[in-house]
């Protein structure tokens, strides 16, 4: 079989770090594994536009590996020019980089390495609420710039203890960001969810489920959106949700940026109807240099807490999501059942509820 992996290039780093197993130079760590097997392994970052590689290659490949952080985009167009294939692997989690319902009618399996970043993801979004809230970035900036004004700072940094903090999207990382607000002793927890959690679960992390979203964001200091990509979410943070927030909340998204509308969210924080957003993923990536969170900031000069995209991809995630691909293929070379957590789209139908109700 012809396998394709569109990763990330490392360049110096990657072949400084061997753990850098999502890039193009270490390959997942699965050229030998897969050429032992007498399977033909194609790995690539050209991913864009008709003369890529991607676009090349994909019309007879049989088993695609993408992963969130460099996103192959496999839409319904490129599906029937892929005549052989048969399986869209996410070295990682989210899978919306697949057309999904094209999958379904095509009867490609997706399947992504479910819960191989989650904690790494929770992390970052503590980082996220706690560098928005302290007013971090401002602070150190001001360090490497040689000056020293405090008051310049402390005019926008507030504690995190007594506020109410939401996530929209109570999943296996909202889940986790809420176990991890705990010892802060927040004001009230809140989550907003199609799927509530179950009692116990509520009241292990103390949390209050809201059915309303604008509801929701109205009664939150902080939100953050730990929902996956789908028709239900796409562009929902827009500028009449963001009417609904708490004058002065802070925003983080480390799901997915095209939940969020781009030019939306950065005139909320200039505006000062943000005080903040923060997070690592984009509406398109590699993020292009005009790009609006770039460069937006709150009305004090701060509030902007973007990085690229790689909350999922620490060394510890890319073990573990590496691993998880090779036992997907595995299972599937060998005929074996796949764990049911990892299949998103199976043969002919959806059997993940996490990409909205179907």
């Amino acid at each position: 079989m012809k396998v394709l992996a569109i990763l990330y290039n490392g360049y110096k780093a990657a072949k400084a770090e061997p753990r850098l197993l999502g890039t193009v130079e270490n390959e997942l760590g699965l050229r030998a594994y897969l050429e032992s097997l007498g399977h033909e392994y194609v790995v690539t970052s050209s991913k864009d536009g008709p003369d890529s590689d991607f676009h090349k290659h994909i019309a007879d490949t049989d088993i695609l590996i993408t992963t969130p952080f460099h996103p192959g985009y496999l839409t319904k167009d490129l599906m029937d020019k892929a005549k052989n294939l048969k399986v869209c692997v996410t070295a990682g989690v989210g899978s919306d980089h697949v057309d999904l319902n094209a999958a379904v009618d095509r009867k490609i399996q997706v399947l992504e390495v479910s819960g191989s970043n989650v904690v790494s993801v929770a992390e970052q979004v503590m980082m996220s609420i706690l560098l928005l809230v302290r007013n971090f970035v401002p602070a150190h900036e001001m360090i490497e710039r040689g000056d020293w004004q405090v008051s310049d700072i402390a005019r926008n940094a507030f504690d995190l203890e007594g506020k109410v903090v939401g996530t929209m999207g109570a999943g296996r990382i909202g889940y986790r960001v809420l176990q991890r607000l705990q010892p802060f002793n927040c004001k009230e927890l809140l989550y907003y969810d199609y799927n509530a959690l179950p009692a116990s679960a509520e009241n292990t992390v103390n949390a209050r489920r809201v059915e309303d979203l604008k509801d929701f964001v109205s009664q939150c200091d902080v939100v953050t959106v730990n929902a996956p990509l789908h028709e239900g979410t796409r562009g929902i943070i827009n500028k009449d949700l963001l009417q609904h927030f708490k004058p002065g909340a802070w925003l983080v998204n480390t799901a997915r940026g095209a939940i969020c509308n781009a030019e939306d969210v950065a005139s909320a924080v200039k505006s000062g109807q943000l005080r903040g957003y923060a997070g690592d993923v984009w509406n398109v990536q590699p993020a292009p240099k005009d790009h609006p969170w770039r460069h937006m900031k709150n009305p004090l000069g701060g509030g902007n807490g973007m990085t690229p995209h790689y909350s999922g991809t620490t060394l510890d995630a890319q073990t573990r999501y590496a691993e998880g691909t090779k036992t997907i293929l595995q299972n599937y070379f060998e005929g074996k059942p796949q764990d049911p957590g990892n299949v998103i789209v199976g043969l002919g139908k959806y059997e993940s509820q996490s990409y909205g109700k179907r």
